[in-house]
């Protein structure tokens, strides 16, 4: 799979400020609204998953979609020698039917809002390397969650024209429109709004916290939400449908936590 939007792929070479002007020119052609052409419902997280979730049961003849998980892994991340490790698992209806991965040098550190100048070079070259063609892709970081609307999620999403969402472990901007202070029960889903940091116009619901899993009794234990946005040709509640179902019993979608495990195989194999 190669970019549809060449002109969008990261250089980690630009300025700081170029890195910003292109996100922005990036975020101008994202579509933060439903454009696939999958059934939604069909969309699962492992083959006994008998489809009856927030979105309906599918249809008899809908054929799951490829649903890819996107994450990384870092060897000497601290170091001037540091290598990022892009792990991709591409799932059908919960079953694994492929695991490519691509591992390069990282040229600049991370900066917070411009982590695809450091990750995504070693993405797009795992991408390059699968035989099938993704009508998903879950990436572990933000989308339009992002303080110029074009997280990773977007950024890859886009220079590559795929239906993408971010899936993030912490909130990078943006108000939630309820407090988070109390621990959310397993499903609650919390709308995340633009405010003065990002470049939506305020109250624009730019993606949701949401408790993918939690415990009986959160006071004693307890699990954080995630923080889903959607990333290209998906609007934020589907986004946050979608993430639903691919959860199975983990905190993580099964894609990206697929990915997350490949990665660290990969990554020990580079170590050794």
């Amino acid at each position: 799979m190669t970019p549809v939007h060449p002109e969008f792929v990261p250089d980690p070479t630009l300025s700081r400020e170029e890195m910003e002007r292109l996100q922005r020119d990036i975020a101008e052609v994202a579509v933060f609204e439903d454009d696939f052409a999958f059934d939604p419902a069909a969309v699962r997280a492992d083959q006994t998953d008998d489809g009856q979730t927030a979105l309906g049961a599918a249809t008899d003849d809908a054929e799951p979609p490829v649903v890819v998980g996107v994450d990384q892994a870092f060897v000497d991340a601290f170091s001037e020698e540091a290598l990022a490790v892009s792990a991709i698992v591409a799932t059908r209806g919960g079953e694994v039917i492929e695991e490519v991965h691509a591992v390069e040098p990282t040229e600049i550190p991370y900066v917070p809002g411009l982590l695809s100048f450091r990750e995504g070079g070693a993405i797009l070259s795992a991408f390059e390397k699968l035989s099938v063609d993704p009508d998903l892709a879950v990436l572990d970081g933000s989308g339009r969650i992002h303080f110029r609307q074009a997280g990773i999620a977007t950024h890859v999403g886009v220079t590559l024209d795929v239906p993408a969402v971010g899936v993030a472990k912490s909130l990078l901007c943006g108000r939630p429109r309820e407090s988070l202070d109390e621990y959310l029960s397993q499903g609650a889903r919390v709308a995340i709004e633009a405010d003065d940091s990002v470049t939506a116009p305020p109250g624009t619901v730019i993606g949701h916290a949401y408790q993918s899993r939690q415990y009986d009794n959160p006071e004693t234990r307890h699990v954080n939400p995630l923080y889903v946005s959607p990333g290209h040709r998906v609007s934020a509640e589907t986004t946050t449908d979608l993430v639903e179902r691919l959860c199975a019993g983990y905190k993580l979608p099964e894609p990206t936590r697929l990915a997350d495990n490949y990665a660290d195989e990969v990554k020990a194999e580079v170590r050794d």
